[in-house]
């Protein structure tokens, strides 16, 4: 009899509060995982595109190089604010993303949560 308690209260503390925890680490952990993913992505990019104009820069030796220098400056700054704007358009769905799975998560653990306290009531009820 104290075997089968101990193990329903262990199966109850599993469905209401180790499960649930566990499945939040997950979503949390996936969700850090994806947005450093897209961090170093971002980071890389944009070196890539300080470094290439760095060297550009290296390249003028004289007024028309300077010009044009000048001119390419123009499309690089509209590539790289489309860049920042697709990118945080990115960082704005994943956010939403976690929101609504943790949503999911709390809608599940409360539904879980609720059947698992009747279930209990019912069986206190029963003894």
């Amino acid at each position: 009899m104290m075997n089968e308690n101990f193990d329903k209260m262990t199966e109850q503390a599993e469905k209401m509060f180790m499960g649930p925890s566990r499945d939040y680490a997950k979503l949390a952990v996936d969700y850090t995982e994806r947005m450093i993913e897209a961090q170093m992505a971002a980071a890389k990019a944009y070196t890539e595109i300080g470094m290439k104009q760095a060297r550009a820069a290296l390249e003028i030796k004289d007024p028309e190089a300077l010009k044009a220098y000048a001119e390419e400056q123009q499309k690089v700054a509209k590539d790289l604010s489309e860049k920042v704007k697709s990118d945080a358009e990115k960082v704005v769905a994943m956010n939403q993303d976690f929101v609504n799975e943790a949503r999911k998560l709390v809608e599940s653990n409360v539904k879980t949560a609720t059947d698992t306290a009747t279930e209990a009531a019912k069986a206190t009820k029963s003894n």
